[in-house]
């Protein structure tokens, strides 16, 4: 008896299925009428808490008391060490004064700030030092009693007189910015040490004024304030007291 081959059952191959896309549920859009009570219910809380905190202060009225006086003593405090501090200042810079050796042992930027300092003294109030990278020329700006305003440009010499002397570019340097970017209307220059005569002589012909280690020694020392030690200086901008 004889056995037929049986048939191979051929496998059919069955394409995977396409997965559907599921969408995603969107965000439910908030409506207005959502937002309009959401905006209800954090405004009544926030009155709430208001009502609750103004309640409690009136239970506890002494501690705002208590709180009011400390905060009228800190304001008093603060205000008469105010007051104290500028009586202070005013005591010493009126009384202010430097031997021209004091000044040799200066920093340069020390020095500058001394010049800041006798121009207060002298009753420029608002004298500042400016000097750093990039001062165009000028040390300390000041404007005196006068209305006058004040450009100073500072040249400290460690070795005093025996220090390399002030020439005439530093005086052109002065004389270009001084008036036209600093709007002086007195330019000077200030040194504890020499200045060549062709820089005086140029600044003679530019209308500026040089205040060497002898004028510098005058003015520190003494009570004459520096446009009273300085020839030609132009007349004032505005009628003061002590014109």
């Amino acid at each position: 008896m004889s056995s037929r081959p049986r048939k191979a059952r051929t496998a059919t191959t069955r394409r995977p299925s396409a997965r559907r896309r599921t969408r995603r549920p969107s965000k439910r859009r908030q409506r207005p009428e959502d937002r309009l009570i959401e905006f209800l219910v954090t405004a009544a809380l926030a009155l709430g808490l208001v009502v609750a905190v103004v309640n409690w202060l009136l239970t506890h009225w002494w501690i705002l008391f208590i709180v009011g006086v400390l905060a009228v003593l800190a304001g008093g405090g603060r205000l008469y060490r105010k007051k104290q501090k500028a009586e202070w200042e005013a005591v010493r810079t009126q009384g202010l004064r430097y031997g021209v050796s004091q000044l040799d042992a200066l920093h340069h930027a020390r020095f500058e700030g001394a010049v800041r300092d006798l121009m207060r003294r002298d009753g420029c109030r608002d004298a500042v030092r400016v000097g750093g990278g990039g001062d165009l020329g000028a040390d300390v700006k000041a404007t005196d009693p006068y209305g006058r305003r004040w450009v100073i440009q500072c040249k400290h010499r460690r070795d005093g007189l025996a220090g390399s002397a002030v020439g005439t570019p530093d005086l052109q340097v002065l004389n270009g910015t001084a008036r036209q970017i600093h709007g002086a209307d007195v330019a000077v220059i200030v040194t504890n040490g020499r200045v060549t005569a062709p820089a005086v002589a140029f600044a003679k012909q530019q209308r500026l004024h040089v205040v060497d280690r002898h004028t510098l020694a005058a003015w520190a020392s003494g009570s004459r304030p520096l446009w009273e030690l300085l020839r030609a200086v132009p007349p004032p901008r505005r009628p003061t007291a002590q014109s």
